[in-house]
């Protein structure tokens, strides 16, 4: 932040405040932050407690539009801007219809704009022009198997896909197990690849697979704080991501290329061992 934007009276400049309203189990609060400029503040809500795993059952409970309604009015005290449902399953589980009325469900409570992860989904793929996509999810195969279904209806092709088969503690999954897996499903021509699931940690990953791959690499948390700063009409933080960074956009580097980029917290430790 600029010192000439403190006084000692008036204290920082004024704040823009994005909802954001997160499954009961989501961690990933600070990875949030990592794409917020410092204009903006996120005032996050969580959905109320069930006792279920990951699975179509859960999305569907964190989803429902009553709780959205409700997770919404906690929010509007703070008059943030524009309301983010950050969950990938839960907003892709009732396909492209069920994903607007979520959003129609969260304006109606709130009077303001609303984004969700699986539609701010197709709003990244349409920007990067993909019509092929790679995925990557932490979830069983029924779950996955819902992702596939809602990006086909979109109409764009999923050339491959590896999955977890995962019903707790994705937050815990480690970056080299994302790169991993990542490996694994792009197969054949894919314009991009969509890494699923709030919950699976994402920002230092993403660089490091656009350079490898060769393809734009986007997230569930990128694309969810992408779209919902777009709607205040300002831009994500992401350096070297090709959603964000315009520069990463004209064709990836290596790693080393990347001036100031650190290597992956599981690569040190694979190195010094």
């Amino acid at each position: 932040m600029n010192p000439m934007d403190i006084t000692f009276l008036g204290g920082p400049r004024p704040q823009r405040g994005v909802g954001v309203v997160a499954p009961f189990d989501f961690a990933l609060d600070r990875e949030l932050w990592r794409w917020v400029p410092d204009e903006v503040s996120l005032h996050l809500t969580r959905t109320p407690y069930v006792p279920v795993e990951v699975s179509l059952d859960l999305a569907r409970l964190v989803s429902e539009h009553e709780t959205l309604h409700e997770a919404v009015r906690t929010l509007t005290a703070i008059a943030p801007e524009v309301v983010a449902y950050a969950c990938t399953s839960g907003s892709f589980v009732g396909g492209i219809a069920g994903e607007r009325a979520m959003c129609e469900a969260m304006t109606r409570a709130g009077a303001l704009p609303s984004v969700t992860t699986s539609g701010a989904l197709l709003d990244a793929l349409a920007e990067l022009d993909v019509r092929r996509v790679a995925l990557v999810t932490p979830y069983t195969v029924s779950v996955t198997r819902a992702l596939e279904e809602y990006v086909a209806e979109a109409g764009v092709t999923v050339t491959g896909c590896a999955y977890m088969g995962l019903t707790r503690h994705i937050w815990k999954v480690p970056y080299r197990a994302v790169a991993d897996m990542a490996r694994q499903a792009v197969r054949g021509a894919a314009d991009a690849l969509f890494i699923s699931c709030t919950n699976l940690p994402t920002y230092d990953v993403i660089p490091q697979l656009e350079a490898e791959l060769r393809i734009p690499v986007i997230s569930a948390n990128q694309v969810t704080m992408w779209a919902a700063l777009r709607r205040l009409g300002t831009r994500a933080v992401g350096p070297y991501q090709a959603l964000i960074d315009p520069a990463a956009r004209t064709g990836p580097v290596l790693p080393e290329q990347l001036p100031g980029m650190p290597k992956l917290p599981d690569e040190e430790q694979q190195q010094e061992g």
